[in-house]
């Protein structure tokens, strides 16, 4: 999503909820992913630095299932886009990647190919301690 130079209503999006270690390494994956269509979109961080959130198309969150992760439908609450966009919801929440910066919406069935293989990253990370 380009700024428009003014501080626009976000669309309806979905937001996926995820740990941020897991997180981090999903948005690693997909942008190293060169082939994958239209890479990571917005991604934002919680306060508490406890989870990240992807935003993903509306109607994601009616088929999403993937343990150890959520979806919510926003319906645009709470996010702002354009040059104000620094604090899109109440609280500490900010951008870890601002709509500015990436691609529009990450590709749901992308997030969850991401998210399985950091899933397994991790695992197999901590079993090696």
């Amino acid at each position: 999503m380009e700024s428009t130079g003014t501080n626009t209503p976000a669309p309806d999006l979905d937001l996926v909820t995820v740990p941020t270690r897991q997180g981090l390494e999903a948005v690693d994956i997909i942008r190293r992913a060169a082939s994958q269509a239209g890479g990571v979109g917005p991604v934002l961080h919680d306060g508490s630095g406890d989870t990240l959130g992807f935003l993903v198309p509306s109607g994601t969150a009616d088929a999403w299932d993937m343990p150890g992760s959520a979806c919510t439908q926003t319906n645009g609450r709470g996010m702002r886009f354009g040059d104000d966009a620094a604090s899109p919801t109440a609280g500490a929440t900010g951008w870890l990647l601002p709509p500015e910066a990436v691609g529009p919406v990450t590709d749901p069935e992308v997030l969850r190919a991401a998210l399985g293989e950091a899933a397994r990253l991790i695992e197999a990370a901590d079993n090696c301690r």
